[in-house]
């Protein structure tokens, strides 16, 4: 497509959605469209259940940017762009997490859609970043740093009692690597408020992640003990046991011993 104009969207388009959720399983948005005078679309992103995700740069500054599209039945009355709107600013000190910038609504084929404006990540998913590793996979010694650098950052998020609800390979972007893993983490899930199985699920979501890091269930009988103790065969009840919060999985971490062999 490209070289679009799409500007903000009236009260008619309002009119003619309101009763029913229109149905958008895609935008199509291209490289040089423009949205409401404001950003012109550099290229996709990518796409999950919510809506989709674009690079856009700011026509007055340049600044890149990225913007989360809402399809309109993910999106009722604005609701699911509320919260995670809300959240991202509730969380807005935790370095973790991209930074939210303002909301914008643009008139899609007559129908009202809203985006969000944030930070944008360089960097490429952990589940790139994998692929491109001897084995495809990390040795223990850079997935500990790895796992490290996410359950501090996610320290950060259970101090204030939220959570983040859908950490995965895909959502975690890896913006350095080595001793010092340099990481960020995509989207937030869920409008409910939080409760502590909530956390919890993060924390085994966290281990999921090293799991799969370390090469998953086809490498994990030949993992060290130190791996397996962290791992807890991905029995939930195991891990929990253990690590109850982010921030108890990060202690483990720094107190760990390793056995000489």
């Amino acid at each position: 497509m490209g070289d679009r104009a799409f500007h903000t969207a009236g009260s008619a388009s309002l009119r003619r959605t309101r009763g029913s959720v229109p149905r958008i399983e895609g935008f199509d948005l291209g490289p040089g469209d423009v949205l409401i005078d404001k950003y012109e679309v550099v290229g996709r992103l990518g796409q999950g259940w919510e809506g989709e995700v674009y690079l856009v740069s700011e026509i007055g500054t340049g600044i890149e940017r990225a913007a989360k599209f809402f399809f309109p039945h993910r999106n009722p009355r604005n609701r699911t762009l509320r919260y995670y709107a809300k959240k991202l600013h509730r969380l807005r000190h935790c370095p973790i997490l991209i930074q939210y910038h303002t909301q914008e609504t643009i008139d899609y084929e007559g129908i009202p859609v809203t985006f969000v404006v944030s930070e944008y990540v360089e960097g490429e998913p952990l589940s790139e970043f994998l692929k491109r590793q001897p084995g495809k996979r990390l040795d223990p010694f850079q997935a500990f740093h790895l796992l490290h650098a996410l359950a501090a950052g996610m320290e950060s998020i259970h101090n204030l009692r939220e959570y983040h609800g859908d950490l995965h390979t895909d959502n975690i972007i890896v913006r350095r690597a080595g001793l010092g893993f340099d990481v960020k983490l995509l989207d937030l899930y869920r409008w409910k408020a939080p409760r502590r199985v909530n956390i919890q699920d993060d924390v085994c979501d966290l281990v999921r992640v090293f799991y799969e890091a370390v090469g998953g269930r086809e490498r994990y009988a030949r993992q060290p003990q130190e791996v397996k103790g962290i791992c807890c065969g991905l029995r939930r009840s195991l891990i929990l046991k253990k690590f109850n919060t982010a921030g108890q999985l990060r202690q483990k971490l720094e107190t760990m011993q390793w056995e000489s062999r």
